[in-house]
């Protein structure tokens, strides 16, 4: 799989004021604009060619931000959501940048925290025969879509959007691997109670198909949704203190492309020259060190 999607639309109204003259994806998660995570996720996973999708207003802001991924070993693209009309739409959108192939879909407020995040998602890519979500454990299910799972955890029985009865505390969080059927499915989509083509709906095409697994986050991995006031506190607390105790920083993507063997150490050396005067350029001076990283991959 080498071909992943980043939905970073919506008029990020949960956040107002917050994003009264930015876009939410810029705003900062401690020292990085938030869209570096999803970005990082992707890169980790072994992702090669991205497409972001957002708004009219936001795309320009974001292509400038992030340019065509040159400093982060892959490439990528930009394309528009006219209209928030739902997550499944990402799919339809990204139709031709697909061109049937398989996919990873990550939404761009979600920040994702596990070690051997390289090895967990390539056995996931290996293993799905359609679609793949992700489950997070939650106290309080019925805030999320739920899924419910066989005794093996991996084959997904049900997945039902905000139950009033949980069929078990596993939150399906906004990441998710698609065959190259997704796009044709997501056209047959008609719109939910919300007036939106929703990913539940697309994932249901799945299940009916018996082509629906699951992949489970689990103790001491950490995920966030950051498009609240209080989860955008809390990321940026948990990010702070993560990394200020293992001296590794979380969602750094050039240290990701570096990792990966996507750069090389000039690479990130020309990057940190952009912002020499920055703590996080001096991380990045770091990680290049001719010795390698400090700390080693993500394998």
């Amino acid at each position: 799989m080498r071909k992943g999607i980043i939905l970073a639309g919506g008029a990020g109204t949960r956040l107002w004021p917050l994003t009264a003259y930015t876009c939410k994806q810029l705003l900062p998660v401690y020292d990085k604009p938030l869209i570096y995570y999803p970005l990082t996720s992707l890169i980790l996973a072994g992702i090669q060619d991205i497409l972001i999708i957002s708004t009219p207003e936001d795309t320009p802001v974001l292509q400038k931000a992030l340019g065509d991924g040159a400093f982060y070993g892959v490439s990528i693209q930009y394309a528009v959501q006219e209209n928030p009309n739902g997550l499944a739409e990402a799919l339809i959108i990204g139709e031709e940048f697909l061109g049937g192939e398989d996919c990873c879909l990550i939404l761009g407020d979600n920040i994702l925290y596990r070690s051997g995040f390289t090895h967990f998602m390539k056995a996931a890519i290996a293993e799905n025969s359609g679609a793949t979500v992700f489950g997070f454990p939650v106290k309080d299910p019925s805030r999320f879509g739920v899924i419910e799972t066989a005794d093996d955890a991996q084959k997904v029985l049900s997945l039902e959007e905000k139950p009033e009865k949980p069929k078990s505390n596993l939150a399906a969080i906004g990441l998710y691997l698609y065959d190259g059927s997704a796009s044709e499915k997501a056209r047959s989509l008609k719109p939910g109670k919300r007036g939106e083509l929703e990913i539940t709906d697309l994932n249901l095409l799945y299940l009916h198909e018996d082509r629906l697994n699951h992949c489970r986050f689990s103790r001491g991995d950490f995920w966030l949704d950051a498009g609240l006031f209080e989860t955008l506190n809390d990321a940026s607390n948990l990010v702070r203190l993560t990394e200020d105790y293992t001296g590794q920083k979380i969602g750094c993507p050039e240290e990701a492309a570096f990792v990966m063997g996507n750069i090389d150490r000039d690479t990130v050396l020309e990057r940190a020259e952009m912002m020499p005067q920055s703590a996080y350029s001096a991380y990045l001076r770091r990680i290049a060190r001719p010795k390698g990283t400090m700390f080693g991959t993500e394998e």
